[in-house]
């Protein structure tokens, strides 16, 4: 009994069939009484009748005439004088009535019909007694007798024809708790199955998400985490590949120039390239790792924003000042300009992570003799800092994916334009964390513009 289907059948069983027994003792008592009720109200009519009759002509053919019109009826009309003295029946006298007649002599009776007798469980007769009163005289009494068996016999059949469409009831019951039973748990089996198989890292999940219920959202949510977790498989396991390519790459130059280096013959100058060549190398790993350091960081919620407010023209002027031999060393012209007065407030140092990402990317992928613009500017009450190049663009294809890590626009991972693919991602997560956001727009061969938006803070 600790399956949640033979739980939720036994109470739904349980409910239904206190429901149903409430319903039917409630119809079944009704009836019973309703049809009790009615033959003695109809008795006490008959007998009120019969004695508003004879208290207009109470004489010998009058009263024979009344007890005639009851002899082909279910019930027994019997007439008194004042002392109780048989006068007309209209069926034979038992000894059974004419021992309940000489008991009513010491009834306080009233000048309306009434129910002397309304025991008919265990009585043989309903009895009522009208008396006859004319000019404000007692004449006589008129008992009117039903037989209770009749009864009895109906009120019998009632209770069998109740018992059998009692245990039909029972029987609906319980193949309708049967059915709601799995109707409900069937699909929660279905979601045990389906997150046992997702504790166990089988993301092949394929559940009902039509219904238009609360089982219907619970599948759908655990169809959603589903697919979330193989996403987040195949994305960990690209992520792990590109790591390793990344990492190996640089470390393959590291280990095999320092083989080199090991050879008794080189020359000085050879070993300076080829030490150098190692000190660039072991650079990128280290920008690399530190990256990672960083998206672990904001994984964990433990990447930490330190806010104050800067004016941006003087800001961003020391950012341009640090990238300007640079640009001048590939004979490239950076451009700045800036609306005066405009202040946000943001992490000097995260902020100018993202800066600086941007102007190495557009300096990456400038030619000689190109220009590259930093233009800070006020649109629609929020601060845009416009950086556009004169490279070679970015497909259309690759603008949605630029953001995700590791990704490359640049396939084959030269060495000069390399990177370690996690810088959008992250300048993309610190702007963000800013309450601003990133755009990108690109043309081949002819320009990139990314565009950052941030609150503007008033003073």
């Amino acid at each position: 009994m600790k399956k949640l289907s033979y739980k939720l059948g036994v109470l739904f069983f349980i409910f239904i069939l206190l429901i149903e027994s409430m319903l039917f003792l409630f119809l079944y008592f009704s009836m019973i009484s309703e049809r009790v009720q009615s033959e003695r109200n109809n008795l006490i009519a008959r007998g009120m009748s019969h004695r508003d009759v004879l208290e207009k002509n109470f004489d010998s053919l009058t009263i024979k005439h009344v007890a005639l019109m009851e002899s082909e009826a279910e019930t027994m009309v019997v007439i008194t004088d004042d002392q109780f003295v048989l006068l007309e029946a209209s069926d034979d006298v038992t000894e059974e009535i004419e021992h309940f007649i000489s008991k009513s002599k010491i009834l306080d009776l009233t000048l309306q019909g009434e129910l002397i007798e309304s025991r008919w469980r265990t009585e043989p007769y309903l009895t009522t007694i009208s008396p006859i009163i004319i000019d404000n005289r007692l004449n006589g009494y008129v008992f009117m007798f039903l037989k209770t068996q009749p009864i009895r016999d109906m009120i019998q059949n009632l209770t069998m024809q109740f018992f059998i469409v009692g245990a039909i009831a029972v029987v609906i019951s319980i193949v309708t708790t049967i059915f709601l039973s799995k109707f409900i748990t069937g699909p929660l089996i279905q979601m045990k199955i389906a997150t046992e198989k997702l504790s166990k890292g089988k993301s092949d999940v394929i559940l009902d998400t039509f219904r238009e219920d609360e089982l219907g959202d619970l599948s759908r949510s655990i169809q959603k985490l589903s697919n979330d977790l193989k996403r987040l498989k195949k994305e960990r396991s690209e992520f792990l590949s590109s790591i390793s390519h990344e990492l190996r790459t640089p470390l393959t130059y590291i280990k095999g120039y320092a083989d080199v280096l090991k050879r008794p013959s080189l020359a000085l100058k050879e070993k300076e390239d080829y030490i150098s060549i190692i000190q660039e190398e072991t650079e990128n790993v280290t920008n690399l790792v530190n990256d990672l350091f960083d998206l672990a960081k904001m994984d964990r919620n433990e990447f930490l924003i330190k806010k104050e407010v800067v004016e941006c023209c003087e800001y961003f002027q020391e950012i341009i000042t640090i990238f300007k031999p640079a640009y001048e060393e590939k004979n490239v012209m950076l451009n700045f300009s800036c609306v005066p007065k405009i202040f946000v407030n943001i992490d000097r140092t995260r902020f100018g992570q993202v800066v600086h990402n941007f102007l190495d990317n557009a300096l990456k992928y400038s030619p000689s003799n190109s220009n590259v613009q930093l233009k800070v500017q006020m649109e629609n009450q929020q601060v845009r800092i416009r950086i556009s190049d004169e490279g070679e663009g970015i497909p259309k294809t690759d603008l949605p994916r630029i953001w995700d890590r590791l990704y490359r626009v640049d396939k084959s991972r030269s060495r000069t334009t390399g990177g370690s693919g996690l810088g959008l991602t992250i300048a993309k997560e610190i702007i963000e964390r800013h309450g601003g956001s990133v755009h990108v727009e690109s043309t081949i061969s002819k320009c990139t513009i990314f565009s950052i938006y941030i609150p503007l803070e008033r003073l």
